[in-house]
């Protein structure tokens, strides 16, 4: 899958593409907006948290260095154990797991209020009231989506497309 990325200058440029993305069995799930908190999007695909946010790049960087540090904790728990208590490698994984898990959580807390990284050439725009319209799509799919879009709308701008799109947003 590939995300593409364009602005529109409205609320009506953005409906009518979406119906016609729609028309094109484009689903409904694979389209997202963003706009800023002046307009509104009535009826039109709004982005998720995780799509607004940099939410999973925080998760996979918390569960990694807490991972990491729970299983070093729990290593230097098994050289050095505390008076009076025996620790096995089982307490070691448990010790990494927990650190995954807390690092995971509290890094997530973070990073709900971090906006996305990859939308950052944006922001700008949308601050002005511009829509920002993302669409994931196969990669063969790609250059017959903006063709309709350039031969239908001159009004909206393509701004690219990535490579690929992160597994769950």
């Amino acid at each position: 899958m590939r995300r593409i990325y364009f602005l529109l200058p409205d609320e009506h440029s953005a409906q009518t593409i979406v119906n016609e993305l729609l028309l094109m069995r484009v689903e409904w799930r694979h389209i997202h907006m963003i706009a800023n908190h002046n307009v509104p999007l009535k009826d039109l695909p709004e982005a998720t948290l995780a799509q607004r946010s940099d939410l999973l790049p925080a998760l996979a960087r918390g569960t990694a260095a807490g991972g990491l540090t729970g299983m070093l904790a729990g290593l230097v728990a098994l050289a050095f154990p505390p008076a009076g208590l025996t620790i096995a490698g089982g307490a070691v994984v448990a010790i990494t797991l927990c650190g995954a898990g807390f690092g995971a959580w509290t890094a997530t807390m973070i990073g709900v209020d971090v906006p996305n990284t990859r939308l950052r050439r944006f922001e700008q725009a949308i601050e002005k009231g511009e829509l920002l319209m993302m669409i994931d799509v196969a990669k063969d799919r790609v250059e017959e989506i903006e063709e309709m879009i350039r031969s239908h709308h001159a009004e909206a701008e393509i701004r690219g497309t990535d490579p690929t799109i992160p597994a769950f947003p």
